[in-house]
Formats: C-alpha cells, structure tokens, sequence
C-alpha cells in the first residue's frame, strides 16, 4: 500500500507546473527554423495556430506560453486547435503536461476534428509521447509535413 501511494506521489510531481526555471542547454531545432514558439488565432474560423519551436532553453518556459495560448483561445472561443511540432527534435517530454491537460480538459479541442497535430519527419521523442497522450485522452488527426 505505501508503494502505491509513493508511486502516486511521484506522479503528482512529475505533473506539476515548475515554479522555477533554470537555465537549459540550446534545444536542437531544424536548421532555418523559427526560434520562438508562437499562436495565432483564426477569427474566420476560430482556429488556433501554435507553432512549437523550442521546448525549454532561452525564452518563455513552455507552460508559460502553454497558459497564455489556452487563456487566447479560451476568450475567443476557439473550435479548433492545430499544433506544428515539426521543429521539436527532443528534449523532456515532461514539459508537455500542460499542453495535453489544456487539450484534454476542452471538449471542442477533444472532439473528432477539434485537435490537429502537425508532425515532420525530425518530430521525436518528446513528440511521440505526447501524439501517444493525445490519442488517448483526443481525438487528433495527424498531418505528416515532408519538411
């Protein structure tokens, strides 16, 4: 019994938000790629467009810009999400929580239709585990870009 309450100790922590950032090694991108992760939003069809480019190192840390782009897309009441992660090499997968529980926690973006995930042929490690997650908990169509 205390194993399993340890184990669920070391799940909650493993979920939870850092509250200080240190400073990372360069994360590995596709060369001539954007250096900043960025959204934009749709107002046509309410579409949200966020581009992955770097996980963790210099800049915002992830579950910053993870919480800025849902509180956006939350206010503009967004029906669709798509996610370009083709530029994200590897890193901790870890920094995704945010981002699968965002996507799991919003009916529209768990709906058929509602998530896209758009993945390259550099997509790796971190990007695996979360397009596993995501099946899981969504329902995400993928989009295999050639570059």
């Amino acid at each position: 019994m205390r194993s399993v309450g340890f184990a669920l100790a070391l799940m909650v922590l493993g979920c939870a938000e850092p509250t200080a950032t240190l400073p990372r090694p360069a994360v590995p991108t596709i060369a001539g790629a954007q250096q900043n992760n960025s959204y934009s939003i749709s107002a046509a069809d309410r579409t949200v467009y966020a581009r992955l480019a770097q996980m963790g190192g210099e800049g915002e840390p992830l579950y910053v810009f993870v919480r800025r782009m849902f509180a956006s897309a939350d206010s503009a009441g967004a029906r669709r999400l798509v996610i370009d992660v083709r530029s994200i090499t590897g890193s901790d997968a870890r920094l995704l929580v945010p981002l699968i529980k965002g996507v799991a926690t919003r009916d529209r973006f768990v709906r058929p239709g509602g998530l896209v995930l758009v993945v390259g042929t550099n997509s790796f490690t971190p990007m695996q585990n979360a397009a596993t997650l995501l099946q899981q908990y969504a329902n995400p169509i993928f989009v295999r870009a050639m570059r």
